[in-house]
């Protein structure tokens, strides 16, 4: 068994593709499930299904809530990239400036975390409907 996709409802799904594409996700399917718009993106190594909610309400706050239970959040590993945390989140910070009426959201910015016997770099940003996401960097 392997994972098949991680499904995201959103207030706006126009809005929300820009945000996923401006981090590396393409649209792939674009189709109606029941009663609302959804598409599938592709990038990163994974698959999304955003579904637009009419009259939405607002999510619950899962990265400052403590006590919340449930989906926490997204997280995609750049140490491919081979570039720095600070530095990746800085020309993701541009790209979001200079394409997209969209800003950039950090929820915590990059900073060192011992996970194991291995040092990251970890940081959050929020997607268009605020949930949390995770961008990890390994150091070697």
């Amino acid at each position: 068994m392997k994972l098949h996709h991680v499904a995201i409802r959103t207030a706006d799904i126009m809005r929300s593709i820009e945000f996923y594409e401006l981090l590396g996700f393409t649209v792939k399917e674009r189709f109606t499930a029941g009663y609302t718009l959804a598409c599938w993106l592709e990038g990163r190594g994974a698959r999304l299904e955003l579904m637009q909610i009419p009259q939405p309400k607002p999510a619950p706050d899962a990265f400052y809530d403590e006590h919340y239970v449930g989906y926490y959040h997204l997280s995609f590993d750049i140490t491919d990239e081979e570039i720095s945390l600070p530095i990746w989140l800085e020309k993701l910070g541009e790209k979001f400036k200079q394409t997209s009426v969209i800003p950039l959201k950090i929820l915590l910015p990059p900073q060192q975390q011992m996970i194991l016997d291995r040092i990251y770099e970890v940081a959050f940003i929020a997607d268009i409907d605020n949930l949390p996401i995770e961008i990890i960097r390994r150091f070697d």
